[in-house]
């Protein structure tokens, strides 16, 4: 089930853009959303206010990429933020055969390529970082909990039997 809705900052002055129309898109925005509001080595932030235009492969025409998020630290660096799950980083595995979830997520995966690239350049053309936060990042920097691995259920007892007792006449 999609994790969706409007954030609204405490700390409104660290916000570069309209702070009424911050939307998060994930569970994983919202975290970040907020780690970004409240954390001291954060400067400014802002969330789908820097566009760049991609090239997509597949129908060799320009799109438009908002950035998740853009964070200008307390050092003055700027970093241009993706956030992603970790399997979505990678190519799919091919199963066998060319199913329709092989060839969507193929075709996911070229067009995130294709965006992390344009961003690298226009990054780089303004002396930013550009980074890619997976879930296994927000935990290493506590924005995160670490997942708590669930027990196996265990079968249920059969219930006891007692033997009768017999009563001689």
């Amino acid at each position: 089930m999609a994790h969706s809705g409007k954030f609204r900052p405490k700390n409104i002055e660290k916000y570069k853009g309209d702070f009424t129309k911050i939307t998060y898109r994930s569970s994983w925005e919202l975290k970040c959303f907020n780690w970004c509001d409240q954390s001291t080595a954060v400067k400014y932030w802002s969330s789908e206010e820097v566009v760049i235009p991609y090239l997509y492969a597949v129908d060799k025409r320009y799109h438009r990429y908002f950035m998740d998020l853009k964070i200008t630290w307390k050092d003055g660096s700027v970093d241009l933020i993706e956030i992603k799950p970790d399997k979505e980083t990678r190519p799919p595995e091919y199963p066998g055969k060319k199913t329709k979830r092989y060839i969507n997520e193929s075709l996911s995966y070229i067009k995130n390529e294709n965006k992390w690239e344009a961003a690298r350049i226009y990054a780089k053309d303004r002396d930013w970082g550009f980074q890619i936060w997976t879930e296994n990042t927000l935990i290493k920097m506590g924005i995160m909990p670490k997942p708590i691995k669930r027990l196996k259920s265990i079968k249920p007892l059969k219930p006891f039997k007692t033997k009768k007792k017999t009563t001689k006449k």
